[in-house]
């Protein structure tokens, strides 16, 4: 029995609900900082995310004009989308590879509740992750583009909206991750789902006529997240269909509450 194990059954025995979601919360919320590999995957994540911001804003110095200078900025989270969904899917597949998820099931019999409080978790994290990697590699990339031309500030239309909505995306994508783990199970093929959903599918769409890429293109979450991270429509999809930032945004909860909804349905029918 692990440590995790006896800290929710002797609150469990105090407590009128056995299973309950304050119970659960606790348990995940532990679970989740007590692997090694999560704080390893956040700080790669930040690393990459500011390394990015440095390479690509640095590139704007000497330039007097910029289409779209917060687009540079944030050119890092394109990446850590893919990061914060992979770290989305670890959360629950790694219990499924390890076996571990039985023991989480014989003290928290309620699977919908178990996978509630896994969502709430990944989807606090991935939010706080979002907003502070966001505003704080918008003040780096002020910090390199100090004394240049080309300029990055909140009053600039569009970037407080930007820097607020990035960190969203990035829950967005934890959740999207966690829902995929709990329809798949299985990390090795939750984590191609997920690759695919967000890469090949964006990849292979522009191979096909223009008639399937206007129907389709706008309800890719690449897509959309690419219009979350610009404060302006990105130049690839002018002239193409395309949601706004907001409304894309309600589409991506969309496509996690229906992974999950599913996922929570699927667990509650299958043996752990």
């Amino acid at each position: 029995m692990t440590t995790i194990d006896v800290l929710v059954r002797d609150e469990s025995r105090a407590s009128p609900s056995r299973a309950g979601l304050r119970l659960a919360l606790r348990a995940e919320w532990t679970k989740f900082w007590s692997v090694r590999s999560t704080r390893w995957t956040l700080f790669a994540l930040a690393l990459v995310t500011y390394g990015l911001c440095y390479l690509s804003t640095s590139a704007l110095r000497g330039h007097t004009h910029a289409a779209d200078p917060i687009m540079r900025v944030l050119v890092g989270f394109n990446f850590g989308q893919f990061g914060v969904g992979v770290l989305g899917v670890l959360f629950l597949s790694s219990e499924f590879s390890t076996g571990q998820i039985r023991s989480t099931l014989a003290v928290m019999p309620r699977r919908s509740i178990v996978l509630a409080a896994k969502a709430i978790v990944m989807g606090g994290v991935g939010l706080l992750l979002g907003e502070v990697l966001s505003f704080s590699t918008f003040l780096f990339g002020r910090l390199i583009l100090g004394g240049q031309s080309v300029q990055v500030s909140l009053a600039q239309p569009g970037v407080l909206r930007v820097l607020i909505e990035s960190g969203v995306d990035l829950a967005l994508m934890g959740l999207i991750g966690l829902g995929v783990a709990a329809l798949v199970r299985s990390t090795a093929a939750s984590i191609s789902i997920f690759t695919s959903i967000m890469l090949v599918l964006t990849v292979v769409l522009f191979a096909l006529p223009g008639v399937i890429v206007n129907a389709i293109t706008r309800y890719l979450p690449a897509n959309i997240s690419s219009t979350v991270f610009s404060a302006s429509t990105p130049t690839r999809f002018r002239g193409t269909p395309i949601f706004s930032p907001t409304t894309g945004l309600l589409v991506l909860t969309l496509y996690a509450v229906v992974l999950l909804g599913t996922g929570a349905w699927l667990m509650i029918r299958r043996d752990a």
